[in-house]
């Protein structure tokens, strides 16, 4: 694969980091009119019609599985696998069920989970270990949601074996198994993200510590103190380097879902402040977010990092901690993407994505593209229903 490629919070904190964050946070202005397309003839929806938006994005990506279960590479019949994206696969049935409750995501799930393991040799370890740490937070979540043990166990095999990518000389989860000295955030976001969450789940102190360790040496190497801007990672070349001219939604996205979870693990205030930090300052980037609108960042594994960065700023949005102006710039930012994506990104009435949310596809569609636009659509049901909107 390319190479990078949430109980009650104290008052004074709260009020304390809103003075703090005010100025940055409500710094975001809501994107300019973009040029009208031949499909864009609709006025924006109203908040009540994002969950039937989201709906009709579901049954379109349904006509991209494969009988046996698994997402493709696109919807003209390429049947390549991308071990990683079966994890976000997995994750947008898991949005979809959370919000209806409909057994069918279930049993998507269940097809799509086996399809998985058979294209992967029969195995959900893998080479890269940022992929397995997708698998292990989805399978993780997929056990929250249903209580199917079958789940928990393989994120907890897959945990077990991405704790051995940790470099014990340098710090920081490597990147895959053959190039153990490449350390980058992908690697390292999600690994401290999935420690927090199983140490929420079955509080034991040792995931705790790992979630803290990997966090840090994260923290440490690979974000800009004074920004918060996240790099992609260290060494890539055998040089000792930071890729600093690697800026990707992506990454600043896990990092803010690693803070998240370790804020929610620990109640520190530092860790909510860190995701804060990075949060507005990608919604602000204009080489991030130019006009306040995610920008395209390519098909392939390129495709899924707005979504991924949609959906940890989505549960940032949703944490009672939140600072008020920072979570109502993290909505409003959500919603002019959503409503740009609807009305100019979206090729209708089939439903489907373009890598850039400001004019509809003319081609093919990638799984991953499509996974990212489900995302935002399924972000902003959930916003609706919890009244953030």
């Amino acid at each position: 694969m390319f190479v990078l490629l949430v109980a009650t919070y104290r008052r004074q904190f709260v009020s304390t980091l809103a003075v703090l964050l005010l100025s940055a946070c409500s710094a975001y202005k809501p994107p300019v009119e973009v040029g009208a397309t031949s499909n864009s003839g609709s006025s924006p929806p109203s908040p009540a019609e994002w969950a039937k938006r989201a709906d009709s994005a579901q049954v379109a990506l349904r006509g991209f599985v494969t009988p046996s279960g698994f997402l493709p590479q696109n919807n003209a019949g390429d049947p390549r696998f991308n071990y990683w994206w079966q994890a976000h696969f997995y994750d947008v049935l898991l949005d979809g069920y959370a919000r209806t409750r409909s057994p069918d995501y279930l049993l998507q799930l269940s097809q799509a989970y086996g399809a998985a393991k058979e294209k992967n040799d029969n195995t959900y370890l893998n080479e890269f270990y940022d992929d397995m740490e997708w698998h292990a937070l989805a399978c993780l979540r997929a056990y929250e949601l249903t209580q199917n043990a079958v789940y928990k166990a393989t994120a907890q095999q897959l945990w077990l074996d991405i704790k051995n990518g940790w470099n014990p000389a340098l710090g920081g989860i490597s990147w895959k198994k053959t190039q153990r000295d490449y350390r980058n955030t992908p690697a390292n976001a999600p690994a401290a993200m999935l420690a927090a969450r199983f140490y929420q789940l079955d509080h034991d102190p040792e995931d705790l510590e790992w979630a803290q360790r990997i966090y840090q040496w994260q923290k440490d190497h690979l974000v800009d103190p004074a920004t918060g801007t996240v790099w992609d990672g260290v060494n890539r070349l055998g040089d000792g380097q930071v890729d600093r001219k690697w800026k990707f939604s992506y990454c600043q996205g896990v990092y803010v879902g690693a803070g998240l979870a370790l804020f929610r693990a620990t109640q520190q205030p530092v860790y909510l402040q860190d995701a804060v930090r990075t949060a507005s300052y990608a919604i602000n980037d204009q080489q991030l977010a130019p006009a306040g609108i995610l920008k395209a960042e390519g098909e392939g594994d390129g495709g899924l990092f707005k979504g991924v960065f949609v959906r940890y700023l989505t549960l940032l949005a949703r944490e009672g901690a939140t600072p008020a102006a920072a979570r109502t710039s993290y909505v409003l930012f959500l919603k002019n993407n959503a409503q740009t994506l609807w009305q100019h990104g979206t090729r209708k009435p089939e439903t489907l994505f373009n890598t850039a949310w400001t004019s509809p596809p003319s081609g093919p569609v990638q799984g991953s593209t499509q996974l990212s636009g489900l995302m935002l659509l399924e972000a902003l049901a959930e916003l609706e229903a919890a009244k953030l909107l």
